[in-house]
């Protein structure tokens, strides 16, 4: 008999895992159960529908439904499973019963974070996660004069500059003193802000959230905040993310600081047989050992294929992770590695920083556009800890995918100062801005040393 495993979750550590299982035991019985009505399309891709970018929601899709089929992966949708007995290896499975399973796999995902605050159950809050709500709450926006985002992660900054570009009047609440506070340092985060207002955006920072308020039809008319009430048609609730981790929890499985799952190198979990993946897990940072929870959909896709692996018998390592990122922000990109200048000094890290402000490409050649580096290197050896960007958009993925590589295999100042790069007047600048900004560290900590 073929060994079945169960994988519950269907979004990229899923359906990577589910691939995974399948690349180390092609005769292995799969399945997947998934409580939305699809799998394996790009939610992140949500708000560039929303702001026009692409063109449709049928562009996120990975793969049509029979794809799974023919790969022998037997995907039951808008199924709930509703508990898990490590013991017995079983799930319980609504409108299914009791399913035995050889190895078991939990990518389970995240939830937004409760706000908290009274009207939490007005019409007119919209979560930016499921394709299928996406599709109709686009329909709402096309009638939408006025939207509050509440919060500015990740996602909500994306949907910030949707909501703007579809010319709906725009506010974004948040009780820090810029947007993106938890991953980027405020002089990156400056232009973008700018760029914000330059559309019509209203900002407001340091400002709490304290109740939605609705009208006599339960819809949503306006948000209540501790600097006043902004009338609204629409809320975006982009509050941190949080591991979907109840059913895991009750079956007794550990679970770490973040509220993720604890997983070593293999993404095995304290109960046997089973694995996790994706925003389920926390996962340590490289250098500080610092759990980390709630990382991209290219972490996710990974640690699903570790998992599936090893479940189906082989052998995969997950390692630590030094976070590259990047995103559109209002007309820039920004992005980094590891972590920034506001990240480092909450953690008490010392650190040597090398700034520069560059161009991607020839000064003379048509596009081309601003580039902002900064370099943080340990004192004394000058090992590389982390980097942030912000630019026109040329080359701040491939230079924040770099920089991670630089930091994991230990790179100094030194060695950025003097590394080759690309020159092509319509590619590359003569001075590659990395290069000048771990010069100018290297001075810096020269000048520091006296």
């Amino acid at each position: 008999m073929p060994r079945k495993t169960v994988i519950i979750g269907g979004g990229a550590a899923g359906l990577g895992s589910a691939g995974g299982v399948k690349a180390a035991d092609p005769g292995a019985d799969v399945v997947v159960y998934t409580e939305n009505e699809d799998v394996a399309y790009s939610p992140c891709g949500i708000p560039y529908v929303h702001g026009g970018e692409i063109p449709d929601f049928e562009r996120l899709f990975l793969a049509g439904k029979q794809a799974y089929v023919d790969a022998g992966i037997d995907v039951h949708y808008e199924t709930t499973v509703t508990a898990i007995d490590t013991a017995a290896h079983t799930v319980t499975v609504s409108g299914e019963g009791v399913v035995r399973y050889d190895q078991l796999i939990i990518a389970t995902g995240w939830n937004y974070a409760d706000p908290g605050v009274p009207g939490g159950d007005l019409g007119g809050l919209y979560f930016v996660k499921n394709i299928r709500r996406a599709m109709e709450w686009d329909k709402v926006i096309s009638e939408t004069k006025s939207a509050v985002v509440v919060e500015a992660g990740p996602l909500g900054i994306e949907m910030v500059t949707a909501l703007a570009h579809r010319g709906v009047e725009t506010h974004l609440i948040d009780p820090n003193p810029y947007a993106l506070a938890m991953m980027a340092d405020p002089d990156i985060m400056a232009p973008v802000e700018d760029s914000w207002r330059e559309l019509g955006v209203h900002l407001h920072f340091n400002t709490t959230l304290e109740a939605f308020v609705g009208d006599d039809k339960g819809q949503v008319r306006a948000v209540r905040t501790s600097g006043g009430e902004i009338p609204a048609d629409l809320v975006v609730i982009s509050t941190h993310k949080t591991p979907n981790n109840a059913l895991a929890e009750a079956a007794g499985i550990k679970v770490g600081s973040t509220g993720g799952l604890i997983v070593d190198e293999r993404m095995k979990t304290s109960a046997p047989d089973v694995w996790a993946a994706g925003d389920a897990v926390e996962i340590p940072h490289g250098l500080t050992r610092t759990p980390l929870q709630g990382l991209t959909g290219s972490h996710a896709y990974a640690q699903g294929k570790t998992a599936g692996v090893n479940a189906g018998g082989g052998e995969r390592a997950y390692r630590a992770v030094y976070v590259p990122w990047g995103t559109p922000a209002g007309k820039w990109v920004i992005g980094g590695a590891s972590f920034g200048e506001a990240t480092a000094t909450a953690l008490g890290i010392p650190y040597v920083l090398g700034v520069a402000e560059g161009i991607s490409r020839a000064r003379y050649y048509p596009g081309v556009q601003k580039v902002k580096v900064k370099l943080l290197a340990e004192p004394g050896t000058l090992r590389l800890i982390g980097a942030q960007m912000v630019g026109g958009g040329e080359g701040i993925k491939e230079r924040a995918d770099f920089l991670a590589q630089a930091i994991r295999f230990g790179m100094t100042l030194h060695d950025l100062s003097t590394m080759e790069n690309v020159y092509s007047p319509a590619i590359g600048a003569l001075n590659e801005p990395i290069v000048v900004a771990a010069t100018n560290g290297v001075a810096e900590a020269a000048r520091k040393k006296g």
